[in-house]
């Protein structure tokens, strides 16, 4: 019996209920727009993350009612720790007004499910096992019209209908693809790489960050690669150990990351526990999209957010601030653009997007741009890593850089360095 055509019409479509998609889901749905939020998998399921959520992602979830309780999981850390030329120093999340100064270690494989269940709540039509292909697209004008799928685990073909379409399909981004936006060779990329162990570690109160990631194997002087390395206790008896590597180094596509990831773990203290036989899952691995590496965030009818549109932070390799972010700000221009009376003005309010994205994160990706071509050369790294921390003031400076904490008003000398930097930035 095949479903009336209502069932499969909206005013949004959004392809991936991951950060990105399900924030929009939830503040389009909250304002009373009708949403699709279609998944191609089915929740619980696995994505390849470090789990440690900045001070900024813990207030989008606030934002959108998430419950961050200990009851309820989820495990609060204090700030950074930083480790690299020798020295290893404990930083705490700035005391802003802008942001609480906590951020919280929650597992993907449940953390997305509970905000594509919260969009639920607010409305959103959420289909699970929906794998989104082709576009469909008006032969007359271009646009987009909604999306050709496989549904449930008979691939069932089914058509979806909405006049605006949010892709927050990831960084492989089919859909983006299908439209004719390809990937900036010009924007950095990087790699996550990481596993989980039984650990004695895994209630540390503080994410670790390894600033010095040394490629150990073989005879020969010891490599420093261009990236860093993570070990985020998880609370559950285990640790999140990574790596995040850019692809600014003539080493990143001769390198088996994997490799390098099991050869840093062997370098640890045995005590800790990142041996093989304690290894609670495989290695995995995962793309990060950085700078808006995909552009224009909107055109025809279709919405980036996420990682379809290139929003990780080059800084730090954060995506899920950034994620939920540019989805509440699609999710508001769409809102604005609904309420327009004609298409012309419609279409004015959705070119708002892009210069929106550009305006809030611009200025900042350029400069995380250039730190990111700096710390490609393993001589600057060396520096940084060796002189650098050991001024507590200046690693106070870099934290707040690196994390994006600032408040736009009313902060302090470091807050309004860090913000006048951004605002006379490129916003390219």
């Amino acid at each position: 019996m095949t479903e009336p055509l209502s069932e499969h019409t909206a005013d949004v479509i959004v392809v991936g209920a991951g950060p990105a998609g399900s924030t929009t889901a939830y503040y389009l749905a909250k304002a009373g727009l009708d949403v699709l939020l279609l998944e191609k998998t089915a929740f619980p399921r696995e994505k390849v993350c470090g789990d440690g959520l900045t001070p900024r992602a813990t207030k989008q979830l606030v934002s959108m009612g998430i419950d961050i309780s200990e009851e309820a999981g989820w495990l609060r850390n204090k700030g950074l720790r930083i480790i690299g030329g020798g020295v290893r120093l404990q930083l705490d999340w700035p005391e802003l007004a802008s942001y609480p100064d906590y951020g919280l270690v929650r597992k993907r494989d449940d953390f997305d499910e509970q905000l594509a269940r919260q969009a639920q709540k607010a409305g959103a039509r959420l289909y699970e096992r929906c794998n989104v292909g082709a576009p469909v697209i008006d032969d007359r004008t271009g646009r987009i019209t909604g999306v050709h799928a496989k549904l449930g685990e008979e691939k069932t073909e089914v058509t979806f209908h909405a006049p605006l379409v949010v892709a927050a399909d990831g960084n492989s981004t089919r859909l983006s693809l299908a439209m004719g936006l390809h990937r900036r060779e010009d924007r950095p990329m990087g790699v996550a790489v990481r596993t989980y162990f039984h650990s004695p570690r895994h209630d540390d109160d503080y994410l670790e960050s390894w600033l010095e990631l040394w490629d150990r194997r073989g005879p020969g002087e010891d490599r420093l690669l261009p990236g860093y390395g993570w070990i985020f206790g998880m609370g559950d008896g285990t640790s999140n150990v990574g790596l995040g590597v850019l692809n600014t180094s003539a080493s990143f596509k001769e390198l088996d990351w994997r490799e390098v990831l099991k050869a840093w773990c062997a370098s640890m203290p045995k005590d800790w526990g990142y041996t093989e036989e304690n290894m609670t899952g495989p290695i995995r691995g995962a793309a990060l999209p950085m700078a808006f590496n995909r552009q224009p965030h909107y055109t025809k009818g279709l919405l980036l957010v996420g990682d379809a549109g290139g929003l990780v932070n080059p800084f730090n390799g954060e995506g899920i601030a950034y994620a939920m972010e540019s989805g509440q700000i699609a999710a508001d221009v769409i809102v604005q653009a609904h309420a327009r009376s004609t298409p012309a003005q419609r279409e004015l309010a959705l070119h708002t997007y892009p210069k929106i994205l550009k305006d809030t994160y611009g200025g900042y990706y350029t400069l995380g741009r250039a730190f990111v071509k700096l710390i490609g050369n393993p001589k600057v790294m060396k520096i940084a890593t060796q002189r650098g921390l050991t001024h507590p003031m200046l690693m106070k400076f870099t934290l707040k850089m690196l994390a994006n904490l600032t408040d736009p008003s009313g902060g302090d000398a470091m807050d309004r360095i860090i913000n006048g930097l951004s605002k006379v930035a490129p916003k390219a």
